[in-house]
């Protein structure tokens, strides 16, 4: 008889998880700052920003530097990061760990802090748009309750028919990380090399992630363990 399977469905955060954006939003955040007069080095941008919300990122802002948006700032900020959106590319192997989520039928949704028009900016622009397919989530969705509240995963997991203790979240960052579990869902972290990950394995782990890959190799083989997708064939990666 096959074992139960563990998991209904899939739950993939978006930055760091399938596109790889996360550097040029860091370099407009300071290049823009730099113009209002704070300059901040990009290490304490990746390592604060990650992950958050505008208003995370400005009560930040706010509590550590006493910077408060003159007007114009947001409007500025955002022109500046759509600006960006045509350097985002995906990150190597989520194309095919979403075609195999596809083609094997295994439901699956994206949950992302992005403002809404900028997810789907960024899912075109890395060439994602037609595999992410229809369930691609933002705050705007949950009433703005983004994450780390769990309101948006545990939106994401009721699109697709299930609830979130019946779900895989894949996630990057400890702020992600935290709303992937406060709705119930099972984490795994993901920290692909060459992209920054300020929260490191060790952080994810403490956070309770059942398990930290390094590759979209590794999450369709630990997909496969957990018996969502057919074993590949001989030498596939």
């Amino acid at each position: 008889m096959r074992p139960e399977v563990p998991f209904d469905a899939v739950l993939l955060d978006l930055d760091g998880v399938l596109v790889e954006s996360e550097g040029l939003i860091a370099q407009v955040w300071q290049s823009v700052l730099a113009e209002y007069g704070l300059r901040l080095d990009l290490a304490e941008i990746a390592g604060q920003f990650t992950g958050q919300r505008f208003e995370g990122v400005l009560a930040y802002l706010g509590t550590q530097h006493a910077f408060v948006p003159p007007p114009g700032f947001l409007d500025t900020l955002e022109t500046r990061f759509n600006a960006a959106m045509p350097g985002v590319t995906a990150i190597e192997g989520a194309a095919e760990t979403l075609r195999a989520l596809r083609d094997s039928g295994v439901p699956f949704a994206i949950g992302s802090n992005s403002e809404r028009e900028r997810l789907h900016l960024k899912l075109r622009f890395a060439g994602l748009t037609e595999l992410a397919g229809e369930h691609a989530y933002d705050p705007s969705w949950v009433g703005g309750r983004g994450k780390p509240r769990p309101d948006l995963y545990a939106f994401a997991a009721r699109q697709l028919g299930t609830v979130p203790e019946r779900c895989v979240v894949i996630e990057d960052s400890v702020v992600g990380g935290a709303a992937g579990l406060a709705a119930g869902a099972t984490l795994w972290g993901l920290l692909v090399p060459g992209h920054p990950h300020p929260d490191g394995a060790a952080a994810l782990e403490r956070l309770g992630a059942a398990r930290v890959l390094t590759s979209h190799a590794g999450v369709r083989r630990a997909l496969e363990e957990a018996g969502l997708l057919a074993p590949a064939p001989a030498g596939d990666s």
